[in-house]
């Protein structure tokens, strides 16, 4: 398939600046999201598409070369080995790049937890693995907020070698420390480089003469471990908090990676969520619905609270309690909306219908008898 020009992929004029470039990014990344969108095979396309776009576009060195020669820079090197390779940029790439410069502004959790997405660690040492947990909470954890216990397996270094992988470390004979190594090829156009990680020293740069027994050279074992998470009030599905170094550990004393909880909500028998407010479905009396009175209802995480039906409330209407639903995480609090529902019983007793017979003929409780008009949409409708 053909490659699309990475400013078309963003959606900016070949002039934007590095602001431009990263708000059109941003909007790209959080609307096709594979967590958003979760099994859509096109959505994830979209997002690593716009990744690969933005990784080239905010490097001032890549996008003058890209500039320059176009795609042809991407995948080795154009015009005297000066280009950059992105052939091997998959969707792990492209979450690892969107975590690590806007992992915090989903449901504003860089504010709460603190960090940004920087990489870290020194030259030469390959960071490890993001990991992903999700964790169901009930609309009563989410309305409070909740600190939640979780067992997590990763790989952490290894005791015996303090993650170093082993004895007599030595730069790489065969990258030079480099940990990539490099092919020259020719061709009409040029000299292509051909840039891959060092088979010798697996990308670290450095060897080891006697490897660890106890990790066999990699500098990590696995271990289980319980960590806690603190979640704020008013978080929502799709929201995730990142912890900071708890992913698995980058091999031979590389930095750590992530550990990102993903939120996702449990069903309440009662309540349904509706961005920070509640939905509560009550049956209400005929009498009720017709001359008003007090309802009681039930409150997330126990209570109760009155509601006054107006007279002459119809079955579906929608009555609000102000300041009754879910906190947000930038402040305030939603509302409880009830839809109140007129309930009508499938038997009566006789005493009941004793009193409800002669309310059949009542003027005041017959409802209008349909006109002219109405027959003439029924006749359009079916003649349609």
């Amino acid at each position: 398939m053909e490659r699309r020009d990475y400013y078309e992929v963003l959606g900016v004029p070949r002039e934007a600046n590095e602001d431009a470039i990263k708000k059109a990014y941003r909007k790209i990344a959080f609307e096709q999201h594979p967590d958003r969108n979760p099994g859509d095979k096109g959505a994830e396309q979209k997002f690593k598409e716009a990744t690969e776009a933005y990784e080239v576009l905010r490097d001032p060195e890549k996008r003058a070369r890209y500039d320059r020669f176009g795609h042809a820079a991407t995948g080795g090197a154009a015009g005297g080995g000066q280009g950059f390779d992105v052939s091997g940029f998959d969707l792990a790439d492209a979450l690892r790049a969107f975590m690590r410069d806007f992992g915090g502004d989903v449901g504003g959790f860089e504010d709460l937890f603190g960090g940004g997405g920087a990489t870290r660690g020194g030259r030469g040492a390959r960071r490890g693995d993001d990991l992903r947990v999700h964790l169901k909470l009930t609309l009563e954890e989410i309305a409070t907020g909740v600190e939640k216990k979780l067992r997590v397996k990763h790989l952490r270094a290894c005791a015996t070698c303090k993650g170093r992988g082993g004895t007599g470390e030595t730069v790489c004979d065969q990258c030079q420390g480099r940990g990539q190594v490099r092919r020259v090829q020719q061709s009409i156009f040029g000299q292509f480089v051909n840039i891959s990680t060092c088979p010798k020293c697996g990308g670290e740069g450095r060897t080891v003469d006697q490897r660890c027994a106890a990790c066999g050279g990699d500098g990590r074992v696995s271990q289980s471990e319980t960590l806690a998470v603190k979640v704020p009030p008013g978080v929502a599905a799709g929201n995730f908090i990142p912890l900071r170094g708890m992913g698995d550990a980058g091999p031979r004393g590389g930095p750590a990676g992530d550990l990102i909880v993903f939120i996702e909500e449990k069903e309440h028998p009662l309540f349904v969520r509706d961005h920070d407010h509640l939905r509560l479905e009550v049956p209400i009396g005929f009498a009720t619905a017709v001359l008003g009175g007090p309802v009681e209802l039930p409150l997330l995480g126990g209570g109760t609270a009155r509601l006054d039906v107006p007279a002459g409330t119809a079955s579906g209407q929608v009555l609000r309690l102000r300041g009754k639903g879910l906190p947000g995480l930038q402040g305030g609090r939603g509302d409880l909306l009830v839809r109140v529902i007129v309930w009508v019983p499938t038997r009566v007793g006789s005493a009941e219908r004793k009193l409800l017979e002669p309310l059949q003929d009542a003027p005041g409780l017959k409802p209008p008898r349909p006109g002219k008009s109405f027959f003439e949409r029924a006749k359009d409708a079916f003649a349609g």
